[in-house]
């Protein structure tokens, strides 16, 4: 999984792609390491206080997060969670299966370390970005505890990251606003679905 990704656009160029309110969003553009703020687009639900409201589409916000969920109490080491692997966690269930604790993290590259070379032995950074969408968005969940704080959303590697050793990547949607709908307001049991490779045709590496 990424340890590191790009999002070469500014808040309201990201905004109006994904039809999101940008509010104080001071986004100007660069890249994400974890354990800083990124834009996150989300189904609005952290806005509303008690029960989920019904009858009525939440409004689409974009806000900073942090990349790293605080992990469970049985974890010792403390590191913060950046990918969600298992599907069937109890830590992640709850978040997956109500819609609006899924959100959108908007990007335009994203960095995995490649093979060691045979000349140095040395791992060089490859970057990912999407032939088809310039601006993609990956696959998250939020949690809040101490601080607003996203997790990305892991697959099976496709043809192109397994080449350079990797086993898995992010979930990457389809373009337009179908798949990000149904990732931020649909149920679980057609979401899941979207869990799944990027063709590795639609990919482009450097």
């Amino acid at each position: 999984m990424p340890m590191l990704y790009r999002l070469d656009a500014p808040a309201l160029a990201v905004g109006r792609a994904f039809r999101a309110r940008v509010g104080d969003d001071p986004w100007a553009g660069g890249h994400v390491a974890p354990g800083q703020f990124a834009p996150v687009i989300t189904a609005g639900r952290e806005f509303v206080a008690g029960p989920r409201p019904t009858g009525r589409v939440l409004e689409t916000r974009m806000i900073p997060r942090l990349w790293g969920v605080p992990p469970p109490p049985s974890v010792l080491d403390g590191r913060p969670v950046l990918t969600v692997r298992n599907l069937e966690s109890p830590f992640w269930i709850g978040n997956l299966r109500n819609s609006e604790f899924r959100c959108l993290i908007p990007a335009t590259a994203f960095m995995e370390w490649g093979r060691p070379s045979p000349t140095d032995g040395k791992r060089r950074q490859c970057w990912f970005s999407c032939t088809d969408q310039p601006l993609f968005a990956m696959a998250a969940v939020w949690k809040d505890s101490e601080i607003p704080a996203f997790a990305l959303l892991a697959c099976p590697a496709n043809a192109a990251l397994r080449a350079e050793g990797r086993e898995t990547m992010p979930v990457i949607l389809p373009p337009g606003p179908a798949a990000r709908d149904l990732w931020l307001h649909g149920g679980w049991d057609r979401a899941q679905a979207l869990v799944q490779p990027y063709s590795s045709s639609l990919m482009d590496r450097r």
